[in-house]
């Protein structure tokens, strides 16, 4: 699977971008993903105009309907990413990468509104990360 990396911050991404091409280089998925790098305040916008919740979100997956060979976009507040990694106390790596797949089985059609769906969806993110040598510590 092919991932087209965009930043809208101002800080270098080489980091996350060596961690999300490990992830992803592993599943089978001839669709590709956009993945945009952005912060709190505009991933509120987002979340705002598309959601209608007026907060800072971690993570939002859109589906491309449009482009057959995309699954769809993901984007990725770094903002969240910092804060949550602290919070949680793993790294930047795995939060990262735990996003990054959380909005990518999003796309796929995983969704977390039931205990059963949500169990189904946790297992299937830390089989991926565990690929990726991502695990929880």
């Amino acid at each position: 699977m092919k991932i087209n990396l965009f930043n809208q911050t101002e800080e270098n991404i080489e980091k996350y971008e060596k961690v999300l091409k490990r992830i992803f280089k592993k599943l089978k998925d001839k669709k590709n993903i956009n993945i945009i790098l952005t912060n709190d305040l505009e991933i509120s916008k987002l979340n705002k105009t598309f959601r209608n919740i007026d907060s800072k979100t971690d993570v939002l997956s859109f589906i491309n309907d449009e482009d057959l060979k995309s699954n769809g976009d993901i984007f990725i507040s770094l903002d969240r990413v910092k804060a949550q990694a602290l919070e949680y106390g793993h790294s930047e790596d795995r939060e990262i990468g735990f996003l990054a797949v959380h909005g990518y089985l999003h796309l796929k059609g995983y969704n977390h509104e039931t205990e059963e769906e949500a169990r189904e969806m946790n297992e299937v993110t830390e089989f991926i990360l565990k690929e990726a040598k991502l695990e929880r510590k």
